[in-house]
């Protein structure tokens, strides 16, 4: 097939991810509207709206009313872009006479002459280039111009109509500094996209868009995450579960330590999430470790996104237990990553997990831990629908996900900052107990969707070699609590190590 002479019914927007929120991009020979507040990343989008056609052969033309075209070009090259003459830039001005105080008619207000010539300036411009993509960037100065609201409508149907006859596809941009909320563009418009800063009380500021109006196209509705980086706009589009499905083997993994195994009734199903919930230094890191080190020795990959832990003290102190990090990472078989959640947006984040999935085939992910996760959303009720759909996601795509929570306090009724053990299909409970005048460590499973599990209470030990779990804590009661009653021998308890165990 000969591409050159088949036009493509999408003029993709060369914006990571925005295109998929588009379910392709924007429909060709229409006028959309991209709206937002100073700074939200606008001029961007426009800017790589244009490249993608230019570097498609298509004459492209960027009109701009409020910025210089040394400032674009500045702004271009700070993203590492040269535009070079493959897009025009035109700047409109007004006429020196009508800035000329002794030239000025009397009769007739400047604003209406001004527009009539901004107008004329522009559809002569375009006649001369001829473009198939056009800029407009910004209407606020055509509706400071038009100063009524009637005189604007016309002005922007006479746009659309003039546009629509030439067969090119135009974005005009707007930065909402007018006082009056004016709708006009938006009933004019084939398409509105809105883009929004959020400031949160500490922390980079956050991003997001929405498609408001879109004729005839289905889109991806609801907000999604983007970002501002050195190489332009990268938006992280809203997961939807329900759209990801691959087919896989549900068959048991293990965890390598045969009594965590008989404990959770042989292991875990292959795509599904585990809960690890526990105080804090209770082990509960370790835990997940110890299925990222069996998962790897089966020869799978693995990734691990820390929140809470600086990467260098994690290395250290799991290494004198027998998992060295480093080397796994170097390998290539574990992708590790510190998070910041004070710099990283909740749709990002769920981002860069499906790439560790999608592209580099992890098949365990381990997120450490939730409370971190927490800080970058304020929102409880919106985290727990992120974790929702994220999770059913990667169990979908037969990955086992295992999600840590530390919970507040020590010993006795303890509460997590967020409940999400109804979205887990199982759930590890470890708790401190007192017991012979020490404080040990106790582990139980007391959820598991895929099959039996035991009901005991085991003791564990965090020592050189990793885990050790003993046998079942048949004769004490109340080891959950804290404070447990001894109502048998003392048969069960471990022998603690002579030398001094490592913390979790």
């Amino acid at each position: 097939m000969d591409t050159k002479t088949v036009t493509p019914h999408y003029a993709q927007t060369g914006v990571s991810g925005l295109d998929d929120v588009l379910a392709g991009g924007l429909t060709r020979k229409n006028v959309f509207l991209l709206e937002g507040s100073p700074g939200t990343g606008k001029t961007t989008i426009a800017l790589s709206f244009l490249m993608t056609g230019a570097a498609l052969g298509e004459p492209c033309l960027y009109i701009t009313l409020s910025e210089t075209e040394v400032e674009l070009r500045n702004g271009a090259r700070s993203h590492g872009w040269d535009l070079g003459h493959a897009i025009k830039i035109f700047e409109v001005s007004p006429s020196e006479t009508l800035l000329d105080a002794d030239q000025q008619q009397t009769l007739l207000y400047s604003s209406d002459l001004e527009l009539g010539e901004t107008t004329r300036l522009i559809l002569a411009e375009f006649e001369r280039v001829k473009p198939k993509r056009v800029v407009i960037d910004s209407l606020s100065e055509i509706r400071l111009l038009a100063q009524s609201s009637l005189r604007y409508r016309r002005q922007i149907l006479a746009f659309k109509h003039f546009f629509a006859s030439r067969d090119a596809t135009v974005l005009l941009l707007d930065d909402l500094t007018s006082e009056a909320t004016d709708m006009t563009v938006h009933s004019v418009a084939h398409g509105v996209i809105k883009l929004e800063e959020l400031s949160p009380e500490y922390g980079a500021e956050r991003r997001r868009l929405r498609v408001l109006k879109y004729r005839g196209q289905r889109y991806r509705g609801g907000y999604h995450d983007f970002a501002i980086k050195q190489g332009g706009v990268a938006v992280f589009p809203r997961l939807v579960a329900g759209e990801h499905r691959t087919g896989f083997a549900r068959t048991q993994v293990t965890s390598d330590v045969p009594e965590l195994d008989a404990l959770l009734g042989g292991g875990i199903e292959q795509g599904s999430s585990t809960l690890i919930l526990g105080p804090a230094g209770t082990g509960k890191s370790l835990y997940a470790i110890q299925f990222v080190a069996a998962a790897i020795r089966r020869g799978e990959k693995a990734a691990l996104f820390v929140f809470d832990e600086e990467l260098g003290l994690l290395f250290d102190r799991v290494r004198v237990m027998g998992f060295d990090l480093e080397a796994m990472q170097s390998s290539g078989n574990l992708h590790i990553e510190q998070v910041d959640a004070a710099e990283l947006s909740p749709g990002e984040f769920a981002h860069r997990v499906r790439t560790s999935v999608d592209t580099a085939r992890s098949k365990t992910v381990v997120i450490d831990s939730l409370n971190g996760y927490q800080a970058a959303m304020p929102e409880e009720n919106a985290l727990v629908l992120h974790i929702h759909e994220l999770l059913q996601y990667l169990n979908r795509q037969g990955a086992n996900t295992f999600l840590t929570v530390a919970q507040h306090g020590l010993v006795g009724d303890m509460k997590a900052p967020v409940d999400v053990t109804y979205l887990a299909d199982t759930v590890i409970l470890l708790r401190y107990f007192e017991a012979l005048g020490r404080v040990r460590r106790a582990v139980s499973v007391i959820k598991k969707r895929t099959g039996a599990h035991e009901e005991s209470i085991r003791e564990f030990r965090i020592g050189s070699t990793g885990l050790v779990l003993g046998a079942p804590l048949n004769d004490f009661q109340g080891v959950l609590r804290g404070v447990p009653t001894f109502v048998g021998n003392l048969g069960p308890l471990l022998t603690p190590n002579a030398s001094a165990e490592p913390n979790a």
